[in-house]
Order: structure tokens, then C-alpha cells, then sequence
């Protein structure tokens, strides 16, 4: 199973498989965290779909930084941080968050591309699907999409 809370620390603050995938599916954006093609770490927040299996699609060209480091190092680290309040005269903040363990893949087929930008558009535009397909089919020459298989899930907050 790909859910797994046992590395987190403080484990009553871990959230449970649904809520995580609550989290997951209503994220406004997420981190990407890899290693560019230098070694180095680099992250970019990013909008993101996740498919509700064991996929999380992102939108971007085809070129740049970030598709160099994926083509150089697959494996990423992808967080979604959800509602937080700061809480000064408690010195704590309440949050919630998932981090995904995964693989990344470039180079995706037409028909799983075209997929994935519907499930963008859903999650994003859902009262203008026929406006934003039209723009998707438009630049899709100029557009790749980045999945991640998802290898581990976990998460926690502090309510």
C-alpha cells in the first residue's frame, strides 16, 4: 500500500489515508522538490491534478530547469499544504500537509497529455471546459505534462 504515516515523528498529528486524499484532490498548488542537473536542490510550486489512483499530473514546457532535473534524476518530492493558521499568542501554527514520495515521467503519449490537461481544467476551470479545451488543443504542441507515479504518501497536520 503506498499510504505509509510510520516516519513521521510526532504520529498523533498524522493524518489518515482519506484525508490525505482529500488534501491531495482540493490543493490549490503543490511543491515539486528534485536535484537539478548540478546536484543541487531545487523546488517550484506548481498547480497539479492528482487522478484519484496513484498519479499526479502537472502542466509545463517542455523545456527549462526543472524537465532537465526529472530527465536526470526521476525521483521527486511533492507537497501540498493545505489550510494554515498562524496562532501568535499560542506560538504554533495549525496546517495540514501531504508529501508525496515518487517517480517522475516526461515524454508522455498524446492521448495521456491530452487526459491530463482535462483533469487540470476540471480541477481548476470546471465551469469553462469547453473555453479551456479549446485553449488546451491551441498550445498543446508548446505544452508537456509531467506525471508522477506515486511511491509513498504521507501526512500530518495540527488542528
Amino acid at each position: 500500500m503506498w499510504f505509509d504515516n510510520s516516519e513521521i515523528r510526532r504520529q498523533d498529528r498524522t493524518l489518515d489515508r482519506a484525508d490525505a486524499i482529500e488534501l491531495l484532490n482540493t490543493g490549490e498548488f503543490g511543491i515539486l522538490s528534485m536535484v537539478d542537473e548540478d546536484g543541487m536542490p531545487y523546488a517550484v510550486p506548481l498547480s497539479y491534478a492528482y487522478d484519484g489512483c496513484d498519479s499526479i499530473y502537472i502542466h509545463c514546457a517542455g523545456e527549462g530547469r526543472k524537465m532537465r532535473a526529472i530527465r536526470k534524476n526521476e525521483n521527486v518530492v511533492f507537497v501540498v499544504v493545505g489550510n494554515t493558521e498562524v496562532l501568535p499568542s499560542r506560538f504554533t501554527t495549525r496546517y495540514e500537509s501531504v508529501l508525496v514520495r515518487g517517480t517522475a515521467h516526461v515524454g508522455l503519449p498524446e492521448d495521456e497529455r491530452r487526459k491530463a490537461l482535462r483533469l487540470i481544467l476540471e480541477k481548476y476551470s470546471p465551469d469553462d471546459m469547453e473555453v479551456g479545451l479549446h485553449y488546451a488543443e491551441k498550445s498543446f504542441a508548446r505544452t508537456d505534462i509531467i506525471r508522477i507515479d506515486i511511491n509513498t504518501v504521507s501526512a500530518k497536520a495540527k488542528r
